[in-house]
Parts: structure tokens; C-alpha cells; sequence
């Protein structure tokens, strides 16, 4: 099984900015957080879902005020229950920002608790990123 690729679009505004006039890495990381808490949570139940690990965030363009920054999240790897997520910023079909993320799934104490999820990657690309995300540390 594979998990669907959930996207989700912010307008770079004004008081997204940093001091350079490009988009605040800090407003960056909270959109990045969301979207990548969106497809842990999306197959179990939010109130259930903790970040762990942000592992990397990378930025490969600056981003400009008045761009559409698209995110595009998916679970890519998963343990008993861990959740690993990758994450990546789009603009104008160009990968602006990408990491991956770990999310527990707990219970409502906030122990650890199976989420009772599978992957099984098939695609080549699927495999690919499986494998990149079992070597994060």
C-alpha cells in the first residue's frame, strides 16, 4: 500500500518576508510542520500524531514575496509506530525546500502506540525514497 501525495498552497505575502525580502525561514518551517503533520495524521487520528524529528529541511532557491509555494507531503516509510513523512516545496515547478520528518503515534498519555499502518513500496521511486528516509538517524 502507498499513501497518497497530500499538497497544500500559501500566496508568499509581505510578513512572510526576512530581512533579505525572501520568505522567513520560520514561516517556511511552520508551513513545512503542517504539511507534513497533515499525511501523518491523515491515516490515523490527529489528537494521536507527535513530531519527533524534523531531518533536514533544505533550501535549494530563495523564495520571493507574491510566489505560490506549493507543499507536497507523503508517509514514505513506516515502523510500528513511527511515521516517517517526506516533504517538499514547489514553486513555479521547481523544488524550493525538501526534508523528511518522524512522527510517533501515541496514545492520549502520550505513550508510544502501534498505529497499525503498512507500506509496501512497489515503484522504483517508491523504493528510492523508502530507502532514503531508513537512513535518517
Amino acid at each position: 500500500m502507498s499513501f497518497p501525495v497530500n499538497t497544500s498552497m500559501h500566496l508568499v505575502k509581505g510578513e512572510d518576508l526576512n530581512h533579505h525580502g525572501t520568505l522567513y525561514a520560520g514561516r517556511s518551517a511552520e508551513w513545512f510542520v503542517e504539511s507534513g503533520f497533515i499525511s501523518a495524521a491523515m491515516p490515523t487520528r490527529p489528537e494521536n500524531i507527535v513530531c519527533v524529528k524534523i531531518h533536514g529541511m533544505t533550501f535549494s532557491r530563495p523564495i520571493q514575496k507574491g510566489e505560490v509555494v506549493t507543499f507536497k507531503s507523503q508517509i514514505v516509510k513506516v515502523g510500528r509506530t513511527k511515521i516517517i513523512v517526506l516533504i517538499e516545496a514547489h514553486v513555479a515547478d521547481q523544488i524550493a525546500v525538501r526534508g523528511f520528518m518522524t512522527f510517533v503515534h501515541v496514545d492520549l498519555q502520550g505513550n508510544p502506540q502501534p498505529h497499525g499502518l503498512e507500506l509496501a513500496p512497489v515503484t522504483e521511486e517508491e523504493k528510492a525514497l523508502y530507502d532514503e528516509a531508513s537512513k535518517l538517524v
